[in-house]
């Protein structure tokens, strides 16, 4: 195997964690202490980025209730990424810190001016993840009945991005002079209205924050569908994909760098991380025996399916749990529906929720020992062609030890492989997903 380094990320939410575990978080979450020292772990690991998941609503999809969401604290509570991501960025040098924010929800200047002022916090390391939200009860909660149907929302989204842009722009690099002989700070002529008007937005301009340090922040976007993937390819820095089998993600991976090089983008500029849930011990079996205790717990079962019904707006409590599911389809994130229900396979609803965070293929299963998983997860980057892993939990229930296992067992063994960055060469986030 050839040691080609690849890029890591990680994915997490601002929720308690594993607050019912013995050696789950620890203490109130909301603080955002538990969070930074989660980061300055990943930054000593030399991660790329962590990136904060985020949504817009306390579901009702499962049971028509927020009964079960709420008492696993699934999807819900979770507090806003923008004042941690501020943060965390204060406290460390080095790490990319992504922040979720949806174009439903934040009017395009908003948005701008929030990344623009997160990027100066952040010294030049802010991200931002980009979604349009894919549940009605969020629509609900900014004045919708429902969701625009997601070509729609996606069409959307590609005026916003080009929007934003605009505005990201609309100081130039040179507009602060600092000219203490005229006392001028910024040079007027160099700062203007972009005058935007498009299909769904009008926004005058021009930003009232001066120019961030990576001139517009890093883009990342999670595109399943034939139209998502084109977005991704258009505009993002780093991709946030399933690992759908080795023979699926080089597919996704071939199939987004063909979209990128016909937008006139560098292929090698849009970072596909593939999102994977290692499971640690210090012995495979002991990880085995680990992964089998987790998955077989009747709360596990309640929290997956809670958790497809929220991101698919589909409830899976209506469906026997040792039948097979009839064939759906949904407005909310059709990828993960069609991962999660392995169409044509005959699975009952149990299985399926067992086998939520499953590998595809033994060659994905990330269970075992740390050398181990870095010995798969380095074949199967090169089986793929790049770019890296994105790197949670199940039900993103961190814990202190988990991040331990990664940033102290696994990335040390791919470190020792050469599969893993040892230090950081690039000052922006930019740079550093562009490094290899």
């Amino acid at each position: 195997m050839s040691a080609k380094p690849f890029h890591l990320g990680w994915f997490m939410n601002f929720t308690p964690g594993e607050w019912d575990h013995p050696l789950g978080a620890g203490g109130s979450p909301w603080s955002g202490e538990f969070y930074v020292d989660m980061a300055k772990a990943l930054e000593r690991a030399c991660f790329d980025y962590i990136m904060i998941e985020d949504t817009l609503m306390v579901s009702e999809s499962y049971g028509n209730s927020s009964e079960a969401g709420l008492k696993h604290a699934q999807m819900v509570p979770k507090h806003d990424p923008s004042p941690l991501a501020a943060i965390i960025s204060a406290a460390t040098r080095r790490l990319g810190v992504v922040a979720t924010f949806s174009t439903l929800a934040y009017p395009p200047f908003m948005l701008a001016r929030l990344c623009s002022t997160l990027d100066h916090i952040a010294g030049g390391r802010f991200g931002w993840n980009i979604v349009t939200s894919g549940e009605d009860a969020a629509a609900q909660n900014f004045g919708m009945d429902r969701l625009p149907p997601r070509a729609q929302r996606y069409d959307m989204a590609d005026e916003y991005v080009d929007l934003v842009c605009q505005l990201f722009n609309s100081w130039d690099p040179d507009a602060v002079v600092m000219d203490r002989e005229t006392g001028t700070y910024a040079d007027y002529r160099k700062v203007r209205p972009i005058n935007f008007e498009g299909k769904f937005f009008k926004v005058r301009g021009p930003l009232n924050t001066v120019r961030s340090p990576q001139g517009q922040p890093v883009f990342v976007q999670a595109g399943g569908s034939p139209r998502g993937r084109a977005f991704a390819a258009k505009h993002a820095d780093s991709i946030i994909a399933v690992a759908n089998g080795i023979d699926g993600m080089k597919q996704y991976r071939d199939d987004v760098r063909d979209h990128a090089e016909k937008f006139g983008r560098n292929p090698d500029h849009a970072k596909v991380l593939f999102l994977v849930y290692p499971i640690l011990a210090e012995t495979d079996a002991e990880a085995q025996a680990k992964y089998q205790r987790m998955i077989t717990s009747p709360a596990f079962i309640e929290r997956s399916l809670v958790g497809i019904s929220s991101i698919t707006d589909i409830d899976f409590s209506k469906f026997p749990l040792d039948e097979p599911l009839p064939h759906l389809t949904t407005n909310g994130e059709q990828g993960s529906l069609d991962k999660f229900a392995q169409w044509g396979t005959g699975k009952t609803l149990r299985q399926l929720a067992m086998e939520r965070f499953e590998a595809v293929e033994p060659e994905l299963s990330f269970i075992g020992s740390p050398d181990t998983v870095a010995e798969r997860m380095g074949r199967v980057m090169e089986a793929v062609g790049g770019d890296g892993f994105l790197i949670s939990t199940p039900f993103q229930r961190t814990s202190r030890r988990f991040i331990i296992e990664v940033s102290e067992g696994l990335v040390p063994a791919l470190q020792r492989r050469g599969l893993a960055r040892t230090a950081y060469t690039g000052t922006t986030l930019r740079e550093v997903l562009r490094e290899f």
